[in-house]
């Protein structure tokens, strides 16, 4: 005996139901922005899946005697001392970049925040209009205050302080892309501190913090999100520098970028070029790995 069940009137069937005025809307809406996603995806598929698709392809296709094949170019790479030397400046060079950014971004951005609009709008613009010149530009402009004779060691002589000689040294390259990358530590440290609650702050003082230990322990946590942001886009940013230390370093303090144009134009093996990427890759990805979740750690007490 087969039981017949009747809708009632007025009620619909809620799995072949069509779908509401709202979602088919955003259904049509979806389907209205695929064309303008094509030149998007067409622009990534060639610009960046291609190349990076191929670099790994090569880093385990391609190799020079006495390589042979698998593994042997990224075995080289760690078996050269040289190498090893120079991804390990590297990433020195990037951690010290990232610092003194750090150490010199806080504070402005802190700044930015308390000035008033106009103010702010300056000190914004400043930091904008940096990034307007070119990273040639810039570098040529350290090479003529940081020589023998230029300004820095003309204020060292007056001030009775012996002349350094700073191209060709660590602390030129660290000059030089610390000017560059100062406005990517300052954007996104002034877009979280501006939105920190200065009563919070006010609030611990009241307790009976004084105003550092209240700045150090209330308003410093909060900031943390920016501090990785910038952090992390400035120590990523740094690992791939070409220019600056090929102009204000020298063939003694070089760094992973050079070593690859070396294995890309003098010698002309791709295969080891593209281990040395990939190995910058995995260490890209695992610091941005690292920093999403600190960040995620530090958001705890949101959740809480």
């Amino acid at each position: 005996m087969t039981t017949v069940i009747h809708d009632e009137p007025g009620t619909a069937d809620p799995v072949n139901a069509p779908p509401g005025p709202r979602k088919a809307g955003r259904l049509r809406g979806r389907r209205r922005f695929w064309p303008l996603m094509v030149p998007l995806l067409a622009l990534l598929l060639v610009f960046f899946v291609y190349p990076t698709v191929t670099m790994l392809l090569r880093s385990f296709t391609q190799f020079r005697p006495p390589q042979l094949g698998g593994l042997d170019n990224f075995i080289w790479f760690f078996e050269t001392d040289a190498n090893v030397t120079i991804l390990v400046r590297t990433l020195t060079t990037a951690l010290l970049c990232t610092a003194v950014a750090l150490l010199l971004a806080f504070p402005f951005a802190y700044t930015m925040t308390l000035v008033s609009p106009t103010v702010r709008t300056l000190l914004t613009a400043a930091v904008l209009i940096s990034m307007f010149a070119g990273i040639l530009l810039r570098n040529f402009a350290w090479i003529v205050l940081l020589q023998k004779n230029g300004l820095i060691n003309e204020v060292l002589g007056f001030l009775g302080l012996p002349r350094q000689s700073f191209l060709g040294s660590t602390t030129a390259v660290v000059i030089g892309m610390t000017h560059v990358l100062f406005p990517y530590m300052v954007l996104p440290l002034y877009t979280v501190l501006r939105g920190i609650d200065r009563r919070l702050v006010l609030a611990a003082e009241s307790l009976g913090a004084s105003p550092f230990k209240a700045f150090w322990q209330v308003y410093v946590p909060l900031s943390v999100p920016g501090v990785f942001a910038g952090s992390v886009l400035v120590f990523v940013l740094g690992l791939g520098f070409f220019i600056t230390p090929a102009l204000l370093g020298s063939p003694q303090q070089a760094m992973v970028s050079q070593l690859m144009i070396l294995q890309f134009d003098r010698v002309a093996a791709f295969g080891r070029a593209g281990a040395i990427a990939v190995i910058l890759l995995v260490i890209t990805l695992l610091v941005v790995g690292i920093v999403r979740v600190a960040t995620s750690r530090s958001r705890g007490y949101e959740t809480s």
